[in-house]
């Protein structure tokens, strides 16, 4: 099975089999940097797994809102009638924690640090948002003919490791 690597320094996507490197991907990782903390809008770090996969058969494009496709195609032009929207679009891989205490469950403060339940995806954005720059809110940005090859090339529980 492959395995995702997620290096926030680099702002890198890899996409590793037995054999080594299969793809490499430039991404958006958050603004605020890495970190656990529910509400910090940070990308939490360490062991993950794809719990989910939603938006198979959609168009390239299509915006989703609570993991249901809204009928809406992005394009440069809807783009631009909403730039400050934090568009999910063409695919969503869902990230689950596997570290309890560090991205799943609480902390040994009781803080929240699950990244299931903060919503933690691998998603598509709009072509205008660049790329290798960290500017999300705590997702993995990718293009979005990007993520849906990443999509059709790996399965639910496929490891997904994030890494400074």
């Amino acid at each position: 099975m492959p395995i995702i690597e997620i290096q926030i320094s680099s702002q890198l996507l890899l996409l590793r089999d037995a054999k080594g490197v299969k793809q490499r991907y430039s991404i958006s990782t958050a603004k605020n940097g890495a970190g656990e903390l529910e509400g910090s809008e940070c990308t939490p770090r360490g062991k993950h797994r794809i719990a989910a996969k939603i938006g198979g058969g959609l168009p390239a494009g299509a915006a989703l809102t609570g993991r249901r496709a809204t009928g809406e195609i992005c394009d440069a032009a809807s783009y631009q009638t909403a730039p400050q929207r934090d568009w999910i679009l063409s695919r969503i891989l869902w990230l689950e924690g596997c570290e309890p205490g560090r991205n799943r469950g609480v902390d040994t403060e009781g803080r929240s640090v699950d990244s299931m339940s903060r919503y933690i995806y691998i998603h598509g954005t709009p072509d205008a948002e660049p790329m290798g720059q960290p500017k999300s809110h705590g997702c993995i940005r990718m293009r979005n003919q990007d993520v849906i090859a990443l999509y059709n090339a790996i399965e639910p529980g496929t490891e997904v490791l994030i890494t400074e």
